[in-house]
């Protein structure tokens, strides 16, 4: 009981000296705001077998492999001599990710396969010491980033580890430790999780996981890439408030830097908020940051056989009801063991990357709507000094060809099609429904775009929710 008390003593301690360490919050999370969206990459060993083992197809996501097939830890380390990235060119990934609109890049610096990325003197389970390849990989990226102008995060997983021991030894699940509970049931995990299929695993404890490889590893990370954007935790299950101060502290070494809230709840609650394949309702909302990850098919790790991908227009539409609520959205893309990105992906990218090029106004530095939802689309919004930018982004085309916004208290300065210019007729009637009159047929088959400028700002109503 005692050590208990003391271990939350400390933790709250290092908590506020950690807040004096940081540049105060709204200054780190600006650009954040701003960006509203960025590229995620899940990479690893787990691309090498891409879904199956041992003639089987497996269930589930493709980095959950080892897990979801119970593969033993010398033969799912073997794999590795199997993965020789010999097509990778950063400098191409972060320009395919600029193009797409996106500006920030996070990506899986150390996945629960415990697989590192890059060169690291905390475990030889890395891809400088376990493959062929035997060059680090995030080196060359975060010089891509630097050329391009995006910025650069590493997802860490600091609590689930399958293959440095001690990383998945047998503990207590309490419902507060899973990351994804919308995913996945507390009992199914569970039993998921007594311990680990392989005793060669469980040879050291926790504690020593966390001291010997987590701790030294993260500081590796934030010392040897230069400034670093976000560094993204994942998973908090079964983390405890003492190794969860040992990992904060290290922030220091970059004030800048943002995290999500993966890290160990509900102490350290980070900077935002991480639902997962999912976009919250308005009523979920409460004010603090929060960003949607999102797969573009069914696996955040590559898998071979799943082309089940979501339509551009589909994506560009998740983008533009995230950001009308105030969220950013983190995409994923899920690389071959060459090093490649499936040309799905790839063609996913580039029809998105047209689309943000015309439209893209209507999602960097907005702010949520002042109306919630509307039945045919989105709204975003954007402050000017003589006024307020309206982004109407249209889902449904209107069959009589009119959009009407209720309670609108600004009066018109102007209405256009974002991606043409075109002018289009907006009344304003006495009882403020605004009326904003369209073409017959929708400009842009994927999502149009009408920006209407209003005098002043726009005070939020009551919101639509559906």
């Amino acid at each position: 009981m005692k050590k208990t008390i003391i271990t939350m003593l400390l933790a709250i301690f290092m908590g506020q000296f950690l807040v004096a360490q940081q540049l105060p919050k709204d200054e780190r999370m600006a650009w954040w705001r701003d960006a509203r969206f960025g590229m995620f990459i899940h990479w690893g060993v787990y691309s090498v077998p891409a879904g199956t083992w041992d003639g089987r197809q497996i269930g589930s996501i493709g980095e959950w492999i080892m897990n979801r097939a119970k593969i033993p830890v010398n033969d799912y380390q073997n794999m590795a001599k199997q993965f020789n990235p010999v097509k990778y060119d950063p400098d191409a990934w972060v320009r395919m990710a600029k193009d797409a609109g996106m500006k920030y890049i996070v990506i899986t610096s150390k996945h629960h396969d415990g697989f590192a990325l890059f060169e690291s003197k905390a475990s030889k389970w890395n891809v400088v010491d376990a493959t062929v390849y035997g060059k680090d990989l995030l080196k060359p990226l975060a010089e891509a980033c630097k050329k391009y102008g995006i910025k650069l995060g590493f997802y860490y997983s600091q609590a689930q580890d399958w293959n440095n021991p001690g990383g998945s030894a047998a503990r207590k699940l309490t419902k507060e430790g899973w990351a994804n509970p919308d995913s996945v049931t507390i009992d199914a995990y569970t039993k998921e999780h007594k311990g680990h299929w392989d005793p060669r695993q469980e040879t050291k404890t926790f504690d020593q996981y966390i001291n010997d490889v987590a701790v030294p590893q993260v500081r590796e990370l934030l010392t040897n890439y230069g400034e670093l954007a976000v560094l993204w935790w994942d998973t908090p299950t079964n983390m405890t408030d003492e190794a969860a101060t040992k990992l904060q502290s290290l922030l220091a070494l970059q004030p800048q830097i943002i995290t999500n809230d993966r890290l160990k709840r509900p102490n350290f609650p980070g900077d935002h908020k991480t639902p997962e394949q999912r976009i919250p309702n308005l009523a979920d909302l409460d004010g603090t940051d929060w960003e949607t990850c999102m797969t573009m098919n069914g696996t955040w790790g590559y898998k071979s056989y799943d082309h089940n991908y979501k339509s551009p227009q589909k994506l560009i539409q998740n983008l533009l009801d995230i950001a009308s609520k105030g969220g950013n959205f983190l995409l994923n893309v899920g690389p071959t063991a060459e090093g490649e990105f499936p040309s799905e992906s790839v063609e996913i990218l580039a029809t998105m990357g047209k689309w943000m090029k015309a439209n893209g106004e209507a999602v960097y530095g907005t702010k949520a709507s002042p109306w919630g939802l509307f039945p045919w689309g989105r709204c975003t919004k954007k402050e000017t000094k003589n006024g307020t930018s309206l982004y109407f982004s249209v889902f449904e085309w209107p069959t009589d060809g009119k959009l009407v916004i209720p309670e609108v208290k600004n009066s018109v300065v102007s209405a256009k099609l974002l991606a043409t210019g075109a002018k289009v007729k907006a009344t304003l009637a006495k009882d403020g429904n605004l009326t904003i009159t369209l073409p017959a047929t929708a400009p842009d088959p994927l999502v149009t775009v009408v920006r209407v400028d209003v005098k002043g700002k726009v005070a939020n109503v009551q919101p639509i929710t559906k």
